[in-house]
């Protein structure tokens, strides 16, 4: 299998990841779904010299993690 066909693949993967975690009504597993499926278009776009879709995806897993760490914040001190 050659290299653009595997990037092909993940870019799929990316998708689905990306439309299960819209599918969670637990906030936590949408942000931790949503910001793998993320990564996962970050590295497809860096990968096929798509930057733009590397760079919307990068601040959607900066999105995630801000909302993730103060998800965390928040369940911690109310603890």
């Amino acid at each position: 299998m050659d290299s653009a066909m595997i990037w092909e693949w993940v870019g799929y993967l990316a998708s689905v990841v990306v439309a299960i975690s819209l599918m969670m009504s637990d906030i936590k597993k949408l942000r931790w779904l949503n910001l793998f499926g993320a990564m996962l278009f970050v590295a497809y776009g860096m990968a096929i010299q798509a930057y733009p879709v590397a760079a919307v995806n990068f601040f959607i897993v900066l999105i995630d993690l801000y909302y993730l760490i103060k998800i965390y914040r928040e369940s911690s001190s109310s603890s």
